[in-house]
């Protein structure tokens, strides 16, 4: 079933970020200020708080023999521990949360939201491939005449440069263009 603490040592306590608690508290209360103790109390019952809902949930999640707890099981949680009157406002924030989600992920399908059909985008993008096959063999083929002018202006330099072969035969002239 769920359970809680999964790889974590007993005497290691996880809490709600300072940034964050910081955060909440500036937005909460911008014209007033908190002590440091208090912040550090706001913290501890930050994390008292979510320790109590989370195990909570966890008992509704095991009676149901459920191995994740959904978000159900932590309304149900929190109806269970006293906090009923909270829960139109926790129903919001969770549909507001489903709704975001959604947004997300309709904006990371880029591709339908582009009003092209998937065919035509297969067609363009093997366009371009052949395209740039096309000037791969290009370059290719003019890298391969450049090897042979060298080669053959190598080949001249050198008949250019032959001596006498000893025993009698003349040097070797090149044809005059």
């Amino acid at each position: 079933m769920a359970e809680a603490n999964q790889g974590q040592q007993p005497d290691e306590e996880l809490t709600v970020p300072r940034a964050a608690l910081n955060k909440m508290i500036k937005e909460l209360l911008p014209h007033t200020r908190v002590a440091n103790d208090a912040r550090e109390l706001i913290l501890n019952c930050c994390t008292e708080f979510i320790h109590l809902i989370a195990s909570e949930a966890n008992e509704v999640c095991n009676k149901q023999t459920k191995k994740t707890i959904s978000p159900d099981h932590v309304l149900s949680a929190l109806e269970r521990l006293g906090y009923a009157a909270y829960l139109d406002d926790c129903r919001s924030v969770l549909q507001e949360c489903k709704t975001e989600a959604v947004r997300r992920r309709k904006k990371s399908h880029r591709l339908e939201n582009l009003g092209i059909p998937e065919e035509e985008l297969l067609r363009q993008q093997e366009a371009l491939f052949e395209e740039a096959r096309r000037q791969q063999a290009l370059i290719a083929q003019q890298e391969w005449l450049e090897m042979q002018a060298a080669a053959g202006q190598q080949a001249d330099q050198q008949l250019m440069n032959a001596q006498v072969i000893p025993g009698g035969h003349q040097e070797l002239q090149p044809p005059e263009t």
